[in-house]
């Protein structure tokens, strides 16, 4: 076994503090803690990136698969040997370390299927809250979203994609005075504003986003033939155009793990590493009832071998809730330039549990590039006490990669082929197209004059011709409109219980 520093079974290697009265120290994350969650925050430029791959690169070699959004582009160098840096060769030295370059298994993903494969999600499984909430939707239009959930629940209806959805909704329009006593008031005006955030969406790429086939979870949850994990990186440069569309993915993506994950307790080590960058839009405007629901998913998530990890500028970008659930920290610098900027900087120190050998708020403003303070959980699961850290250098590039590199990746990846073309198949769109097409042919017949309804009404026209009507009583008259109103119906079953009372009625 090697005597490196970064060989310790069962860890991570963070960094190492300063040389020191009692000489360099070294900081790990403890893989058996990685499902009690973490942050990483600070700065734009303080290096929250490079402490990301770290921890990514450290999860991949224990054979822990990964999950990360690349916002800037600059995570796909994963893929890739690291270039030698003079600034990360430079670190290792710093810190008693071998340069050791290093590409990891990755998968590249991208909703819009662009640069990576393909990532679907039907309308179903991302259910009416997320959807709600992608939509921007007000109370009452929730409530009639949940309404056409329910009644497509009820008809065997398939909700895949987008046009499902819209068939849906014309649907319960259509029917809305026969579902009102059920289920409520179902407004044309409100489900025109659902149909309008829909084009929106579609316009953002939601149409590329649903349908099928939908991803299956065990595909992120992978081991390469080195017994590496796989690292799934999520192109997210475009996808953060649409801000709302990138947070309410990663949430369903959450509760898709948290619902098909067995339980498994604690492990040696996490089954999946998920890594949510840029968290404060998860939280921005969310609903109280979206923000109980993304605390109980991280508060119970872990008991499924999942560890989030929160990648943010500001701590107090996340609520309070979910921020005493993260207990691996990694802060790096922050400026406080403003009220807001000061009150996030005692927030910040005073997570930590404090180290007499200087003031942590202080030095969180006094960090330097590749610096942090760490506080990771010690053995018996309670924080250790901070330190002042230089972060290890990542064994892979850090940056982008090149286009050619990128599908290189791609074509040798596991799930090529899978998720690359969409599949159409029978769902709410074509089943009420169905029965539209059977009730306009079964009108039609009626109109026609064909089959028994044909002959019912020659035989009403004899009794009841034009000569005859001079001659008809008030009686007669209203009953002749009743058998004519019957009869344009009479595709029905209804209907031809009426005509039959009305034929009744007369012969007697």
């Amino acid at each position: 076994m090697s005597d490196s520093p970064n060989a310790v079974p069962g860890k991570i290697l963070v960094g190492a503090t300063a040389d020191g009265p009692k000489g360099r120290a070294y900081r790990y994350l403890t893989l058996a803690l990685g499902n009690r969650h973490g942050l990483i925050s600070g700065a734009t430029g303080g290096g929250k990136t490079v402490s990301l791959q770290l921890l990514a690169e450290g999860f991949s070699n224990a054979g822990t698969s990964v999950f990360l959004a690349d916002v800037k582009g600059d995570l796909a160098g994963l893929s890739q040997p690291g270039d030698g840096k003079p600034a990360f060769v430079k670190r290792a030295e710093e810190i008693g370390l071998p340069y050791a370059p290093d590409r990891f298994p990755v998968v590249f993903w991208d909703i819009f299927g662009e640069q990576g494969h393909t990532v679907r999600a039907t309308i179903s499984e991302m259910g009416p809250l997320l959807l709600a909430r992608l939509l921007n939707l007000n109370d009452t239009q929730e409530g009639v979203l949940n309404i056409v959930f329910k009644v497509a629940d009820e008809q065997g209806l398939l909700l895949l994609d987008l046009k499902d959805l819209r068939a849906a909704l014309t649907h319960v329009g259509d029917n809305a005075a026969e579902i009102k006593t059920k289920y409520g008031n179902v407004a044309p005006a409100t489900i025109g504003a659902i149909q309008r955030q829909l084009l929106v969406l579609e316009t953002q790429g939601g149409d590329k986003f649903f349908g099928e086939p939908a991803l299956e979870i065990e595909d992120f949850i992978r081991a390469d033939r080195d017994g590496r994990g796989a690292v799934n990186i999520l192109a997210a440069d475009k996808l953060m155009q649409s801000p709302r569309l990138y947070a309410t993915f990663l949430l369903w993506l959450l509760s898709e793990l948290f619902e098909k994950l067995p339980e498994v307790g604690d492990l040696d080590k996490p089954k999946l590493a998920f890594f949510f960058d840029e968290a404060h839009l998860l939280f921005d405007d969310a609903p109280k009832a979206l923000l109980t629901a993304i605390e109980q998913v991280v508060r119970l998530i872990r008991s499924k071998g999942v560890g989030v990890y929160f990648v943010t500028q500001n701590p107090l970008d996340v609520p309070d809730t979910v921020l005493g659930q993260l207990g691996n920290r990694i802060q790096h610098a922050l400026r406080a330039f403003t009220p807001r900027d000061q009150k996030a900087v005692r927030a910040a120190a005073e997570t930590f549990r404090q180290n007499p050998a200087f003031d942590t708020a202080d030095a969180i403003m006094h960090l330097g590039v590749g610096e942090a303070l760490v506080s990771m959980l010690g053995a018996k699961g309670a924080p250790e006490v901070v330190d002042r850290v230089l972060i290890a250098p990542p064994a892979a590039r850090v940056g982008p990669i090149t286009p050619q590199e990128r599908a290189a990746v791609m074509s040798t990846s596991w799930v090529s082929g899978k998720y690359d073309t969409m599949i159409d198949r029978e769902s709410a769109f074509e089943m009420l197209r169905a029965r539209a097409e059977t009730a306009a042919a079964g009108g039609g017949a009626a109109e026609g004059g064909g089959g028994l309804i044909g002959a019912i009404g020659g035989v009403l026209g004899t009794i009841f011709g034009k000569a005859d009507r001079k001659r008809m009583s008030p009686a007669e008259l209203a009953a002749r409109a009743a058998i004519q109103s019957a009869a344009r119906s009479a595709g029905t079953q209804i209907a031809r219980q009426i005509l039959r009372g009305v034929l009744g009625g007369i012969s007697k």
